[in-house]
């Protein structure tokens, strides 16, 4: 009976160092810089259809984007020696996974706000959207005002999906919002006729518009329901991090680079169709470029 006692505990006890080991794994207690230099690699968290922020390029993974390269140019300034390993990730599950330490970095196109902010830490702010609406050409719908009591689609876990209710809520009408799992499918739902418009981040909107079967059959119409700071994401608490991060971003703007990594996703063709969205970079950004900052959308409200 002893001995059942003495080997139970001995196994209660190997189990309990076991599993202490594998949490303390799990939740890192040091800064994103050290884990990255323990482990040898930094995860960056990607899309793989937000282009031209983020998406993915052929049947080989390969993911591209003017948030990817940014990624990628900070990450090979702060941390040169670091192996960068992809990882696929959607606007619901990006930060859950920033914050339990999965994802060193967001390269997707995130919305900086107040709410994000007590969950997660964003860099400078390095590019400011207009949330606006794509619709058929043929559809005769240009404002707004035309959507109320139609199907509109937006992607779950946007901002945009919150700026449509707001607008609801201060001009009393409805729209029967139908929400895709991600940008394409929300696109699908318009292209197939299911829904009027399709709300998202002008940005976005195009680059999706860019690559769809026909893009001359769409037009990014309306009014601007906000505008949004968009920015790459990491821990939260983490100074030294977002520190290096937000140095390695300035090195970028005064240099002139940023403004070159702009251009090759915005006005230059862009694979994988090689066409070019036309979105030539917008005042606020340019100003953003010679006073960066890292202001919540909500310093952006009209």
């Amino acid at each position: 009976m002893k001995k059942q006692l003495k080997k139970t505990l001995a196994t209660a006890a190997l189990l309990a160092l076991v599993f202490g080991s594998a949490s303390a794994q799990q939740a890192p207690t040091g800064g994103t810089l050290d884990k990255i230099k323990a482990s040898g690699k930094v995860v960056l968290g990607v899309r793989e259809a937000s282009p031209p922020m983020a998406y993915m390029l052929g049947a080989g993974e390969k993911y591209v984007g003017y948030h990817v390269e940014l990624c990628e140019r900070v990450l090979k300034d702060i941390t040169p020696n670091a192996k960068l390993e992809y990882m696929a990730v959607t606007a619901q599950n990006t930060i859950p996974l920033v914050q339990n330490g999965t994802l060193d970095i967001g390269c997707g196109p995130t919305t900086n706000n107040t709410a994000r902010q007590q969950q997660v830490a964003f860099a400078l702010t390095t590019y400011v959207s207009e949330v606006r609406m794509a619709t058929k050409v043929d559809s005769g719908i240009t404002t707004l005002d035309q959507l109320a009591g139609r199907n509109v689609s937006a992607s779950t876990g946007t901002t945009a999906v919150q700026l449509l209710r707001k607008r609801e809520r201060a001009q009393n009408v409805s729209y029967n919002t139908m929400l895709g799992k991600d940008h394409l499918e929300s696109f699908l739902l318009m292209e197939s006729g299911r829904a009027d418009a399709f709300v998202l981040d002008d940005n976005l909107l195009a680059g999706i518009i860019a690559n769809s079967k026909s893009p001359a059959s769409y037009r990014i119409v309306g009014d601007a329901l906000g505008s949004e700071p968009i920015a790459l994401l990491f821990r939260k608490d983490d100074p030294a991090f977002k520190t290096a991060v937000d140095e390695s971003l300035r090195k970028l703007m005064k240099s002139g680079e940023l403004e070159k990594i702009y251009t090759k996703w915005f006005v230059a063709a862009i694979p994988p169709k090689n066409t070019s969205l036309n979105l030539p970079m917008s005042p606020a950004l340019k100003q953003l470029l010679l006073e960066p900052n890292d202001k919540p959308l909500e310093a952006y409200a009209k």
